[in-house]
């Protein structure tokens, strides 16, 4: 099984920035998703998009923790919006629902 190329870009609309993330989210990802977080510069809300998402593991968690506890130290709400069943289950599981709001669709 070949892995999926991570891609990561931002769009801006006002102060609401979303990271639009494709592929998976491996430590193979770390650069171009800190990256990406790099780029929203001083939104206030981010919104991470895992609609384009194949696949996370347990560095891939890390890597969103931590750029959670960038937001929070920056003061950035942070939303996820198009989680797979699956992840939204993991996201509640290790608790990282408690710190971000998890959208149901786009047009929340």
């Amino acid at each position: 099984m070949r892995a999926t190329e991570f891609v990561a870009s931002v769009e801006r609309d006002g102060d609401v920035v979303t990271v639009l993330l494709t592929g998976e989210i491996t430590s193979a990802s770390e650069e171009g998703l800190l990256a990406a977080y790099a780029g929203v510069g001083d939104a206030s809300v981010v919104v991470l998009d895992f609609a384009g998402v194949d696949y996370i593991n347990s560095t891939g968690i890390a890597l969103i923790v931590g750029i959670l506890a960038s937001a929070r130290k920056a003061g950035q709400e942070v939303r996820a919006r198009g989680l797979a069943e699956h992840y939204r289950e993991i996201f509640r599981i290790t608790r990282l629902s408690d710190f971000m709001t998890i959208l149901e669709d786009e047009g929340e």
